[in-house]
């Protein structure tokens, strides 16, 4: 007979279905953690990555006592038929100014091109206070053989920025869209550039 006051004894049965249940729950939220981890990256910044959209809240006071170094550093990624530089190598801001930035890209080749191009912001720390308000990286660009292209940054670097930081870098690299697809392709089917490789070999 069981006391009173004690808690009664968990059969098997039910030990079993509340642990089952328990793993599932876990389960699950490893799951979620993903997408989440990603939507926080995509919205403070955190490890360099800038938000793909532009800021919808502009800070307005801008602090004339304080000065920020901003560096810009363009690359090509490897094999890309690009010339990409930015006008100026660096400028100076304030906090809660707006600015533009223009860089330049030109098309190398004789043929329709489609670039994408990928920013970053260093140190880290200060990614999710760098606001783009206008960006040439959000979309696509496409070039005709040969064209040039000026292409704009708006931007705004939060009031908030912490004191020790006194340089910001961006940096973009601009890729080729078509060899971005073909090597996304060969890396999910190894065995078709294996193949023609083996064909390159023999037609040598």
């Amino acid at each position: 007979m069981q006391k009173s006051g004690q808690p009664e004894p968990i059969s098997t049965k039910a030990l079993s279905f509340r642990l089952l249940a328990l793993a599932v729950a876990m389960f699950g939220f490893g799951f979620l953690l993903v997408p989440i981890y990603d939507a926080f990256c995509e919205v403070t910044g955190f490890g360099g990555k800038t938000a793909n959209s532009a800021a919808v809240d502009v800070v307005e006071m801008v602090d004339q006592d304080r000065e920020l170094k901003l560096e810009f550093v363009t690359t090509v990624n490897q094999y890309a038929p690009w010339e990409f530089h930015s006008s100026v190598d660096s400028m100076t801001v304030h906090p809660g100014g707006i600015y533009e930035a223009t860089f330049i890209a030109r098309n190398l080749t004789d043929k329709h091109k489609i670039a994408q191009a990928v920013p970053s912001v260093a140190p880290q720390q200060a990614a999710s206070f760098f606001k783009k308000l206008e960006c040439f990286c959000f979309t696509t660009q496409e070039f005709l053989p040969g064209e040039e292209k000026e292409m704009p940054v708006r931007f705004i670097v939060d009031s908030d920025l912490p004191d020790y930081i006194d340089t910001i870098t961006l940096s973009y690299t601009f890729f080729d869209t078509a060899r971005l697809t073909d090597e996304s392709a060969e890396m999910a089917h190894p065995e078709h550039s294996a193949s023609k490789t083996g064909s390159h070999n023999v037609t040598r």
